[in-house]
């Protein structure tokens, strides 16, 4: 029989761990995921969310090996979204609790989603709950990452449950910070403030404030996916002060595809004019690397350039795919330029500019344009653009 993790005094870990998920709704997770769910013993035992709904069975078996799940007296549901509210329903039937307890809007979406009376009970920020030697009070954390987010903290024990907020795509065995290496879970975490929490900055950077002022210090962050926060709980809160701050610094992303090697050409020559002026530069074809990839090399560039050949009068379809994917991670303070080449009809290259545009991207010169296989000229003006992102990063940078 599966076991559950003791992570404290009174918590256990009951989760799931999905070593074989390799795509989460268009983020490409390579190293699984975690789907973390908290039992809280003591005289109402209490269930901290579920799990995605193929995994109910894991959980279970986890609750049985330290209580008898009909003794569960309280459900809480921090965050509504499937990967851990999908075994909800299951979980209520098996366990008859007294009480489930949810957001407003979780309210909202759980009804949506599952269409039926889950009898439950809504709770705002500041409002606690008795589990029986023990208090859990709730703090709202709308739109991180969803309107129903919010979090639970267990006052005596000091532990957070932060639903997505501080966690990462990453399984692991290893359920705390101190026996993961930091080289591994450093880029995940990052990866996954990038592709999830990114268009949010402005509101974790309220929320962080929010919390210091309400003199939260847990000795102890546990969120729903990825590892558990023991060792130093502080170190995510300060990566992610970090993150949502945006602070400019002298790094470019260039993003191409290409379908004769023209644009790949055009590429290396504006990545070599930023070289030359000093700028930090990733090249990225969208040929051998994911979108997931592209948002997190952006997450602390300040220059976007993108790139693309002309097929059947439009951009290429991967450069239309990751474009509208950033333009939904909404990335502040970029500057950036368009490139690409064509046959008969460059303007589909022009029309980047303008996608650059609509992403709020200060746009530092027309696009670079080249006829078939870029030549002498074209190489020379793509290098010179080059040297001009990297003269204006420079001076963004000071």
């Amino acid at each position: 029989m599966l076991q559950a993790v003791k992570i404290s005094e009174k918590v256990y870990w009951v989760g799931a761990i999905d070593w074989n998920i390799r795509d989460f709704h268009g983020y490409s997770t390579k190293r699984g995921t975690t789907y973390n769910a908290y039992l809280v013993l003591g005289e109402k035992p209490t269930l901290i969310d579920t799990v995605k709904k193929e995994f109910y069975g894991e959980m279970m078996e986890r609750i049985q090996s330290v209580i008898d799940p009909q003794k569960i007296e309280i459900i809480i549901s921090n965050h509504s979204e499937l990967d851990h509210s999908g075994a909800l329903p299951q979980t209520v039937a098996a366990v008859q609790p007294k009480e489930v307890y949810v957001s407003a809007m979780g309210l909202k979406n759980l009804t949506g989603h599952f269409h039926q009376d889950l009898h439950l009970k809504v709770v705002k920020t500041g409002d606690k709950i008795d589990v029986g030697g023990d208090t859990i009070s709730f703090v709202e954390a709308r739109m991180l990452h969803w309107p129903d987010s919010m979090f639970s903290y267990l006052e005596k024990e000091n532990i957070l449950f932060s639903n997505d907020v501080f966690g990462m795509h990453y399984a692991t065995s290893n359920l705390f910070d101190d026996e993961n290496d930091e080289r591994i879970w450093l880029t995940q975490a990052e990866k996954y403030y990038a592709n999830i929490v990114l268009p949010y900055s402005d509101i974790v950077l309220r929320f962080l404030d929010q919390v210091k002022k309400m003199g939260l210090s847990p000795k102890m962050i546990a969120p729903d996916h990825g590892f558990i926060w023991r060792k130093d709980p502080s170190k995510i809160v300060s990566l992610y002060e970090k993150w949502a701050t945006q602070a400019p610094k002298n790094k470019a992303v260039i993003v191409y595809d290409t379908m004769w090697g023209s644009t790949a050409q055009m590429a290396s020559q504006i990545a070599d004019g930023l070289r030359a002026g000093g700028t930090d530069v990733k090249v990225l074809s969208m040929h051998s690397n994911d979108r997931s990839k592209v948002a997190l090399e952006l997450l602390d560039a300040s220059a976007l350039i993108i790139g693309s050949p002309v097929l059947n009068s439009q951009i290429f379809p991967s450069m239309a795919d990751v474009l509208c994917y950033l333009k939904g991670l909404r990335k502040k303070g970029l500057i950036g330029a368009a490139f690409g080449s064509y046959g008969w009809n460059g303007a589909p290259v022009d029309e980047l500019t303008k996608t650059l545009e609509s992403m709020q991207v200060e746009v530092v010169a027309p696009a670079v344009k080249s006829p078939f296989v870029p030549d002498d000229n074209v190489k020379k003006s793509c290098w010179e653009l080059g040297a001009l992102i990297s003269q204006k990063l420079a001076e963004k940078v000071k």
